[in-house]
């Protein structure tokens, strides 16, 4: 064990290692024992991951039934809807800071808990360039508040009402009062913002237990599942599963597909591609396109549809999506149990179908699996689905009974405990007439580490079924053909900026319009509302200086309000370019992380109010239409340069000087890359 070398020994430094550590553990905790920390990002101030230490006990709880000995490790925790400038400042600074923790520290392995939108991505990042064995768990989402008898999703309905409030359609005291509504309990958005996306793209990336991702953050099986993470990360260790085995380049290529069928966040594209840099797999911006574009809608959930997480989670889940594209998915994909995440997706049938796992036609008929399933790409229904020789993949999927009602082992063995697994037609006594799975298998966690064995994700994990097909669309039926982020080029762009055609207006995703520009958001805020501010609804609001060296930190403010006097017009979307971010949870034609950003000498610095632009996703195209050697000529204007960022000292200073662009994850120069767990010298 790594943390031997702080406790083995008869020697000084090895007395105070010990020593100071025995106030209350038991007195084997040093005789090997694997020593584990929980990476705990709880904070008052980070709300939507104050709920995290009661989850911390739960991941505590099965580390020490599993041999360990749980270490807390309060870490850097970023709150999305507290910070300023960003968040987004901060994502390397913690990432840095819990690398280093975990590095100096006499550990073995980590849990990293994390929910709200950099947390996840600054763990990843941190655990990536240590690379001791290392998985996740997501806070999760919260559940669904309704105002004035109309359900809400956070943020997306602040964007949408406070519109309202603009436009003259609803009082600033109905705003005020939908607060209490919009945060009805612990946990992260409830929209498809970056937290749920994160969330549920580590599961992808391999990072968590299977099944665990989107579960509601009070839901009881949260809990239940980090337990048996706690009890996951003891075998990890003790098989040095790491997570450079773990994410690999498979892990990425599934974790794009997945976004687009999820219309999720294009904040993961710069998360992605930060970790993808800390652990030297090669993926590039124009990965997202290649491999992403034409991956269809799937999810009917805000900001792209209608639903929100909870609904989401009833409705199937993350596996009933990645069943629907398990074509599309590379199937050397692993997980942190050591199996493939397609292993994982053992069934994928539509609401009145009935398709027979393994060999027990002897219990249900089978009739032919939908055109719309992966299933259909192959001769027999069976052929879907992962060999298995042993209880594994089905103790990977609970029993799935009405969605939320508990799975137990009785249940779970239903079928005399071989490991199959049964799809029925399930008109009767299910959520929504959708099908009823009975499955064989044992718990996983009750055997100590040796019982996690592969099979981990047996409590509380989803299975691939779907419930809801109005919230989880069939694979010939989608929300939207081809909904991936979409990378465009230009003079405009040299470097990239993306735009999410999932949350766009169609018709607005060819475009040509005269630029009105704002020189920081400062300007924007002053001029706006402005009654003379000539703009129309072709116009296309361009807003700069707002990147990672210009803001500094790159902000969410691409997603900009709309004039006051168009809203009062009825115009809810116009073509907004800016350099900055968006909120996942956010929604409109908005063209963002250009690069090069203004302040790093990008053309947009370059463009004045009355240039035409031109907007052409299907084409990839983003352009100021005038001559290059015209455009190249300009110098930015005295506003736009005195408005970026000029720190003097401190963290903001380092990040100016150091940080990359948002076509390559936005990361310090000198954190890319992994640096090991090796720890050279003592302390005394």
């Amino acid at each position: 064990m790594r943390s031997a070398e702080w406790y083995g020994g008869d020697d000084r430094n090895s007395y105070i290692h010990r020593a100071w550590m025995r106030r209350g553990l038991p007195s084997d905790a040093f005789d090997g024992r694997p020593h584990i920390a929980i990476a705990n990002t709880a904070s008052d101030l980070t709300p939507c991951n104050a709920h995290l230490n009661e989850v911390a006990r739960s991941v505590s709880d099965g580390i020490y039934q599993a041999g360990g000995i749980p270490l807390n490790l309060p870490v850097v925790s970023l709150g999305e809807t507290q910070v300023r400038p960003t968040a987004m400042l901060w994502r390397n600074m913690a990432a840095m800071a819990i690398e280093e923790m975990l590095r100096a520290n006499p550990i073995d392995g980590v849990v990293l808990l994390g929910g709200c939108d950099k947390t996840i991505p600054s763990l990843l990042m941190a655990a990536s360039s240590v690379d001791l064995p290392a998985v996740v768990v997501p806070g999760g989402p919260m559940l669904t508040g309704t105002f004035r008898g109309v359900p809400l999703g956070c943020g997306t309905d602040v964007w949408k009402l406070s519109e309202e409030v603009r436009a003259g359609t609803l009082s600033a005291a109905e705003f005020t009062r939908s607060e209490s509504s919009m945060i009805r309990s612990r946990g992260h958005c409830n929209t498809m913002g970056t937290a749920s996306t994160m969330g549920l793209l580590a599961e992808v990336l391999g990072m968590t237990l299977p099944g665990i991702a989107g579960t509601p953050a009070p839901d009881s099986r949260l809990l239940e599942m980090s337990h048996e993470t706690g009890v996951l990360i003891v075998e990890m260790v003790q098989k040095e599963r790491r997570p450079s085995q773990v994410m690999t380049r498979a892990s990425f290529v599934n974790a794009i597909v997945a976004l687009a069928a999820l219309g999720g966040s294009t904040n993961a594209v710069v998360h992605l591609l930060a970790i993808a840099g800390r652990l030297g797999v090669p993926l590039t911006l124009d990965d997202f396109d290649r491999v992403g574009a034409d991956v269809p809608l799937l999810v009917d959930l805000q900001p792209a549809g209608r639903f929100l997480m909870e609904d989401f989670f009833r409705a199937g889940g993350l596996h009933a999506v990645l069943a629907e594209v398990r074509d599309l998915l590379d199937p050397a994909g692993l997980t942190v149990t050591g199996r493939p995440l397609v292993e994982y997706l053992y069934s994928a049938v539509g609401d009145e179908r009935a398709v027979v796992v393994e060999d027990r036609a002897d219990l249900v008929e089978s009739p032919s699996v939908p055109s719309s399933s992966p299933a259909s790409a192959s001769s027999s229904s069976s052929a879907a689905v992962p060999s298995s020789s042993s209880t594994d993949v089905a103790s990977s999927a609970p029993v799935v009974s009405p969605p939320d009602a508990a799975s137990s082992s009785e249940s779970r063995s239903a079928l005399g405990g071989d490991g199959s697994a049964l799809i029925q037609d399930g008109g009767s006594g299910v959520v929504g007439g959708g099908p009823a799975v009975v499955g064989g298998g044992s718990t996983g966690a009750g055997g100590g580490s040796a019982g996690v064995g592969g099979g981990s994700a047996s409590l509380g994990g989803h299975s691939a079924v779907v419930y809801d097909r109005e919230v989880i669309r069939a694979r010939a039926e989608p929300l939207q053909e081809a909904a991936g982020i979409a990378v465009l080029y230009g003079n405009l762009a040299p470097d990239g900026a993306v735009i999410k055609p999932a949350a766009a207006s169609p018709a607005l995703l060819r475009h040509r319009g005269p630029a009105v520009v704002f020189d920081s958001v400062e300007d924007l805020h002053a001029r706006l509302d402005d009654p003379a501010l000539e703009v129309t609804p072709d116009s296309v609001l361009v807003l700069r200086g707002c990147g990672p060296k210009g803001y500094p930190g790159m902000p969410e403010v691409a997603n900009m309000p709309l004039p006051a006097k168009l809203l009062e017009q009825g115009v809810r979307d116009m073509v907004r370019i800016c350099d900055g971010r968006m909120s996942g949870t956010a929604y409109g034609t908005v063209v963002l992380h250009v690069a090069p950003e203004a302040a790093a000498g990008g053309p947009l610095a370059l463009v004045r109010t009355g240039d035409m632009i031109v907007l052409d996703v299907p084409a990839r195209r983003l352009y100021v239409d005038i001559p290059d050697a015209e455009l190249l000529a300009r110098t930015p204007s005295p506003a736009t340069v005195e408005a970026y960022a000029s720190p003097r000292r401190g963290w903001e200073k380092l990040y100016v000087d150091t940080v990359g662009q948002a076509n390559t994850g936005a990361d310090l120069d000198f954190l890319i890359g992994s640096s090991g767990d090796k720890v050279s010298r003592e302390s005394h």
